[in-house]
């Protein structure tokens, strides 16, 4: 059977035995699934966890971050959801050891011609009892609000982008200043509250949430896709009250810096993507790329020549980071990034710094950018 670093496929558990529903032949557990559940993340890589519950009354209001929801009632309506590869691993789920939806929807997935399929059987009641964050839908929170709902909505991303734009009633702490800003939470520790971000590639929401539970709070969740799928969903609204990031100038010259010519990018601070790969590809020694992304994350790839400062550790450390040549702080979309620049340059308006405002992966030793 299938092998992950944190688990593994097992027969099912004894006291599932005596269903009276045919179960699916392989079973994985909680530390099977936890890695393919742990962000950041890409929903086009790795095992695509699968919700087989309903969606409005079960899915929507608690799944396994990162699931998709194809609730076995409506698969065969559904099957355009699943991917093309018919060899990626499929994980379905539902409630747990009496739940038949989950291994329904893996035979059915079997017959469309997929290889690669596990259930995790003790399903979301397992994941929560393990004393994991649940995710909740956009739905959810869109009928929360219409209904004016005591929710609490807290966009765990730096200013900048809050102020840019956010979910409608949010308010911002920032995963990087959340010890400094406790008093923005509920007085009542069982008030309702979700955290979010910037979706699938940012974990600062998940972060934040775990602060939230370790002060006592107990009805925590996160809503893991994040400002860009509400956005893409609903629209984008900018965040009330928040002051608005001083935009660039318009026709602002290239800063000359020793033989660089640095063009600025659209939001205050930011380099161009144009004008940062040409530097990686001609001097890419005439700068200093600082990597504010968490040391996890750092590790799995970076630009060349990158070092690693977390972004909360940016204040701290700011006194460490060697001058002498501009820097370029660089995370996974520019959020962090962004903050980090913010950061150094309250510490000190003359610091010669950068930040790149993009979209970053990095996979096989090679990187991508797509500017925003």
């Amino acid at each position: 059977m299938a092998q992950s670093p944190g688990g593994e496929a097992k027969p099912a558990a004894p006291a599932a035995a005596a269903h009276k529903f045919t179960q699916w032949k392989n079973i994985v557990d909680y530390a099977y699934v936890k890695p393919h559940a742990s962000l950041p993340r890409e929903r086009s890589a790795g095992a695509l966890v699968i919700d087989s519950r309903p969606a409005a009354r079960r899915y929507d209001d608690g799944h396994i971050p990162a699931a998709i929801s194809i609730p076995d009632s409506s698969f065969d309506k559904m099957t355009a959801k699943l991917p093309a590869d018919k060899n990626r691993e499929l994980i379905f789920y539902c409630g747990g050891f009496e739940c038949e939806l989950s291994h329904s929807s893996a035979f059915k997935a079997d017959k469309l011609g997929y290889k690669n399929i596990k259930v995790y059987a003790a399903g979301e009641p397992d994941w929560a009892a393990k004393g994991e964050l649940l995710s909740v839908s956009a739905e959810y929170i869109k009928k929360q609000l219409d209904a004016k709902a005591n929710l609490v909505l807290i966009d765990s991303r730096p200013e900048r982008p809050f102020a840019q734009g956010t979910i409608p009633g949010s308010i911002n702490i920032s995963d990087s200043k959340f010890d400094k800003m406790t008093d923005k939470l509920p007085k009542d520790k069982a008030t309702p509250m979700v955290f979010f971000c910037g979706g699938l590639a940012c974990d600062l929401s998940e972060k934040s949430a775990k602060k939230a539970k370790a002060l006592g709070y107990t009805n925590v969740r996160k809503y893991t896709e994040g400002y860009p799928e509400w956005a893409a969903k609903f629209g984008a609204a900018p965040a009330a009250a928040a002051p608005a990031a001083a935009p660039a100038a318009a026709a602002a010259a290239p800063a000359k810096t020793g033989a660089l010519d640095i063009q600025p990018g659209k939001e205050k601070g930011s380099i161009s993507v144009a004008s940062f790969e040409r530097i990686l590809k001609e001097n890419p020694s005439q700068i200093l790329i600082v990597d504010v992304r968490a040391a996890k994350e750092f590790a799995l790839g970076s630009f060349p020549g990158a070092i690693n400062i977390p972004v909360a550790e940016v204040e701290d450390k700011f006194a460490t980071i060697p001058r002498g040549k501009p820097v370029v702080f660089t995370c996974a979309t520019g959020a962090r990034s962004g903050e980090a620049y913010d950061t150094t340059n309250f510490l000190d308006g003359k610091f010669n710094a950068y930040f790149l405002d993009a979209n970053v992966k990095f996979a096989d030793g090679k990187y991508t950018i797509t500017g925003r």
